[in-house]
């Protein structure tokens, strides 16, 4: 967990949702939602990404959409043999 420039973002409006919880508990507990939101937060995010690359491999063809692997589409290039 690498911290990225959107976390600036993410981390502001967890502050915010933090500051809407206090009227409604203690600011301990308020902090410690907001603690555990934001690594829930990445770990999803970082979950998802790494899901995404998966799935995706060597890119993805502009002709039909599939999975390029080893540097060649496999319903594009094998319908040409």
């Amino acid at each position: 967990m690498k911290f990225e420039k959107r976390d600036i973002l993410l981390i502001s409006g967890l502050v915010l949702f933090m500051i809407g919880l206090i009227p409604f508990m203690s600011p301990a507990y308020a902090a410690i939602i907001v603690i555990l939101m934001y690594f829930g937060i990445k770990i999803y995010v970082g979950k998802r990404t790494q899901s995404i690359l998966r799935d995706t491999g060597d890119g993805i063809c502009m002709e039909c959409g599939s999975k390029v692997i080893e540097k060649k589409c496999p319903n594009c290039d094998g319908s040409k043999e």
